[in-house]
């Protein structure tokens, strides 16, 4: 454990020391005070959120949806100290039928922000898919979440606002979303990861409420299909860090399991494991470690 720590500290000083490196100047801190839970007011977009504590609860107007949208932001420790140093970014994204907090009520994302030297973003993905609805404008969330929310994040937070720094993952649904958004945003994440990804939705017609985002799937089975992660292989570039588990006993493995030979088949390289575990947070949770030091070494090899 020790040891694992101190690899985690060797990275965070690396990786930051080399973005602040290669960002340059930090942007005029003049902005308005910093976002609380107990605000629901977004800042404005032309300054810095004076950060006073390490998580805070924030609303972002989506344009797309007319609507705003519930995030929780976990900086690091090191972050509230000020100066120029500014950080990568992990997105990570909840399952269907929880919300924006699921990830903080399981494990304490302060102490993971701190120890792996980023900045961490749990959006409130509803039961969304974090793909935009073909069928119901008010969830469009592709949009929002390769878009309107990074533009936000980089904008109001000291963050390495590259591509490189940049990743994205989850649980379940949440797994299909990350993969969903970097795969067609490839310029936007640089790195990207599924744990229990329910990455082909096609196989599971009638399944946590994605008959209200793409309508029945009788009749319209190439909606589902052009929706389902491992359709995307095809058009895959090599170049992003991508990172995929699940547990053996999972309703999701062999969909997983496809997934994995698809990109073998197209020549993406990616981490992929089968571990012991079910579709659950003790699986998750054991999940997130391996995601974590995935991504902060892809963070410190983009700094060189």
């Amino acid at each position: 454990m020790k040891q694992s720590l101190l690899i985690s500290m060797m990275l965070v000083a690396l990786l930051v020391a080399g973005c602040r490196k290669q960002v340059g100047s930090e942007v005029p801190a003049s902005a308005s005070a910093a976002v609380s839970e107990s605000q629901t007011e977004s800042v404005n977009n032309d300054s810095l959120v004076q950060v006073t504590r390490q998580q805070d609860t924030i609303k972002v107007m989506s344009t797309k949806m007319g609507r705003t949208i519930t995030n929780m932001v976990f900086v690091p420790e090191q972050y509230l100290k000020g100066g120029e140093e500014r950080y990568p970014v992990l997105y990570l994204l909840h399952g269907a039928d929880d919300n924006y907090a699921a990830w903080s009520n399981h494990v304490d994302l302060k102490q993971k922000a701190t120890q792996y030297g980023m900045i961490i973003v749990c959006p409130d993905g509803q039961d969304s898919w974090y793909f935009d609805s073909p069928i119901d404008p008010t969830f469009q969330f592709e949009t929002f979440i390769s878009h309107e929310l990074v533009d936000y994040v980089d904008a109001h937070y000291r963050t390495c606002d590259r591509t490189e720094m940049r990743a994205i993952t989850g649980l379940s649904m949440g797994g299909h979303g990350a993969l969903w958004n970097a795969f067609r945003h490839p310029d936007v994440f640089g790195s990207c990861g599924s744990m229990s990804g329910g990455v082909d939705i096609s196989r599971f017609p009638g399944r946590w409420h994605i008959v209200a985002r793409l309508g029945e799937y009788e009749g319209n089975e190439q909606v589902w299909k052009s929706h389902a992660v491992v359709n995307l292989v095809p058009t895959l570039q090599p170049g992003q860090n991508i990172i995929i588990d699940d547990g053996k006993d999972d309703f999701f493995y062999e969909v997983n399991m496809a997934l994995h030979e698809a990109l073998m088949q197209r020549g993406i390289d990616h981490d992929f494991t089968i571990r012991p575990g079910a579709h659950s947070w003790d699986y998750w949770l054991n999940s997130l470690e391996y995601h974590l030091l995935f991504f902060s070494k892809a963070f410190k090899h983009a700094t060189h």
